[in-house]
């Protein structure tokens, strides 16, 4: 739902052209208008709300007369009505002006029967028009969203930050606008979600387009590959909110459509973390006992948990790798671990570890289930040999 206007949002605009509609809200999917819009933190109205509303809004279908789709096609979400607060949706400038006094006096100076820009007051309430290219699922969204705010439950993927987007500058919601560019600035888009945010930066000014229109500059391909990289580390090494960020991190990963991407970015993490295990392992089980006791100690039990807290994020990255069914490097690079076994047995015949790490033979033997059972259940194809062992 791109808007057809290419001006800067600077100026105040009034709405498309329109032609009268009725209907109700209630015939639109319970997916769009939810019990939940009833509960709002920022306003004491509630959307849709026929008892206390000061405003109806009408949607319409607006069609180019030169689409050849049948009209009857788009008839079920056109004629549709909505009771909003003029003290809500005045936050967002296109309604603001709209509902100025200055704007109705414009408006009623013209033929209210012709004008589909005019105002039409009847007992204190307000009834606006407001044209839309096709489903205006995503209007009613950005509507809502002027009573709520609740942005960061609302804006949870790229793609739909980038149907938000338009709405939004549409309707002059700064706010809402400010929050879609910075959670497109702060995650990885795919190939045709960039030809998107490239077509929305004239849009934008220039201070809000200048991080997004670095992304798509040419000769940053693998900058998508490499904000996700990081956004990886971030999960794993992001002490106060770990779980909260592998959640999320978990979600973008399902979400993100170039599965070969994703596949490169956690094979990238898988080796940098069984590289990181292997090293504090041999470390430990070889020891150099020159020097104080106590510090040759402290060394030990610092390879210890080095080792412990890597192996967690293996296993995490284990788990990522085998729900995008891009675990098949993974399997064959564990399966030809032999000194690390080595090293494995030597750590555990120490009862040292028991006290410092109890859990670490744990974290290593579900990596191991884990990958067994999805070569097993046919999610990894992997070769006869590679487990073997």
């Amino acid at each position: 739902m791109i808007p057809n206007s290419s001006r800067k949002r600077q100026r105040q605009r009034p709405p498309p052209p329109h032609h009268h509609a009725s209907a109700i809200v209630e015939a639109f999917p319970h997916r769009t208008i939810s019990e939940s819009s009833q509960k709002l933190p920022r306003t004491s109205f509630s959307f849709n709300d026929p008892s206390t509303a000061d405003v109806i809004l009408r949607f319409f279908i607006d069609r180019s007369p030169f689409d050849s789709s049948n009209p009857s096609d788009s008839a079920r979400h056109s004629d549709l009505q909505i009771y909003l607060h003029s003290r809500v949706i005045s936050r967002a400038k296109y309604f603001s002006t709209l509902l100025s006094d200055r704007w109705q006096h414009q408006a009623n100076n013209h033929n209210a029967g012709h004008d589909s820009r005019t105002i039409a007051n009847c007992n204190n309430m307000f009834h606006l028009n407001l044209g839309v290219h096709d489903d205006p699922t995503v209007h009613l969204t950005v509507l809502q969203l002027l009573y709520t705010y609740d942005f960061p439950t609302v804006i949870a993927s790229a793609s739909t930050a980038l149907e938000i987007l338009p709405v939004a500058l549409e309707l002059l919601f700064e706010d809402c606008v400010k929050a879609c560019v910075k959670f497109l600035e702060a995650v990885p888009w795919s190939e045709e979600e960039g030809k998107r945010v490239l077509s929305l930066i004239p849009l934008l000014r220039e201070e809000e387009s200048k991080e997004l229109l670095a992304r798509v500059s040419p000769g940053e391909d693998d900058f998508c590959e490499e904000m996700l990289h990081g956004l990886i580390e971030k999960a794993m090494y992001s002490q106060p909110n770990m779980a909260f960020v592998k959640v999320f991190v978990a979600k973008l990963l399902r979400d993100f459509s170039s599965r070969e991407s994703a596949r490169r970015v956690l094979e990238r993490a898988f080796d940098a973390n069984l590289r990181i295990v292997k090293e504090s392992l041999e470390q430990y089980s070889s020891p150099d006992f020159r020097g104080d006791h106590n510090e040759t100690e402290a060394i030990q039990r610092l390879h210890l948990h080095t080792a412990m807290t890597n192996g967690r994020h293996l296993l995490w990255l284990v788990e990522r790798m085998i729900e995008l069914k891009v675990a098949d490097s993974a399997v064959k690079q564990w399966s030809e671990q032999a000194a690390f076994t080595v090293d494995l047995q030597k750590a555990f015949r120490d009862d040292a570890w028991r006290n410092i790490v109890p859990g670490l033979p744990a974290v290593m033997l579900r990596c191991t289930c884990k990958l067994a059972s999805a070569v097993a259940a046919g999610t990894i194809l992997s070769s006869r040999q590679e487990f073997a062992e």
